[in-house]
């Protein structure tokens, strides 16, 4: 039977799923697509991820790749998935790829974005389930020039889980962008798009950056940091919960025209 190899753009709210990956007894966003999947096409299809998100993070960007029967077209299939899949979970794209895409070794690039609540309001339930309430005061020079460090490549053992990478791996990631900005006086967000990233190395990140400034770390720290060969001296990892995988970019002949 010929198949069809389809990109999905996934949307999902990561509070109450043990992350993408597919798990024994526990709800994932990965279990979620194929059982959606299964449904739809009559057989078991195959729901790869660009990249597997931890229990509580947030999407609005996953790239998934599913290969599916000719019959269902992008749009249909995207529709179709929509009408069956969850309320916190949801399909914004769907597009047509070359036989060769594959979702997580094709792509080239991946952005996240990580929020910080600075005022009482964060505190909000309508807020403190997508940002972190952080009330300690900052100075935001350090925290913009400890951005400006990570720029480049470098690598990232000291912010990354110990053992969860193999012992071959030389951690290095280039980053593109890592810049903080700041939405209404009070909420900060901290950009950053690399090659590839570690196993909770925005959240190392972030947490690193916000003690530096604070006041509980060196402005130095972060660039000692890049030069560690392990992550003993790393800061606490920022929550799960304000973490948002934004886009996953991919080159542009993988994409059949009329995408």
């Amino acid at each position: 039977m010929s198949s069809r190899n389809v990109k999905l753009v996934l949307h999902y709210d990561g509070s109450a799923f043990a992350g993408w990956q597919r798990q024994p007894l526990q709800r994932t966003v990965q279990g979620e697509m194929e059982s959606a999947l299964r449904k739809l096409c009559n057989l078991p299809v195959a729901a790869q991820g660009a990249g597997r998100t931890d229990a509580g993070v947030h999407s609005r960007g996953l790239a998934v790749g599913v290969k599916v029967p000719q019959r269902w077209t992008p749009e249909t299939l995207r529709k179709a998935l929509n009408a069956v899949l969850p309320d916190d979970t949801w399909v914004a794209e769907a597009h047509e790829m070359r036989a060769d895409f594959h979702a997580r070794f094709s792509a080239v690039a991946r952005r996240y974005s990580y929020h910080v609540g600075l005022d009482d309001a964060a505190a909000s339930p309508f807020r403190r389930r997508y940002e972190w309430a952080f009330r300690r005061p900052i100075d935001r020079a350090s925290l913009d020039s400890s951005a400006a460090v990570l720029v480049g490549d470098h690598s990232f053992l000291a912010f990354a889980v110990r053992g969860t990478a193999p012992a071959t791996d030389d951690h290095r990631c280039v980053i593109s962008d890592a810049r903080w900005t700041l939405t209404d006086g009070c909420r900060l967000v901290f950009h950053v798009e690399a090659n590839r990233f570690l196993h909770h190395m925005i959240r190392f990140l972030v947490g690193t950056m916000l003690d530096v400034a604070t006041g509980r770390r060196d402005s130095e720290d972060i660039a000692a940091l890049l030069e560690a060969r392990d992550n003993s001296s790393v800061s606490p990892p920022a929550p799960a919960h304000a973490l948002f995988l934004e886009h996953v970019s991919y080159p542009a002949h993988l994409y059949l025209s009329g995408t």
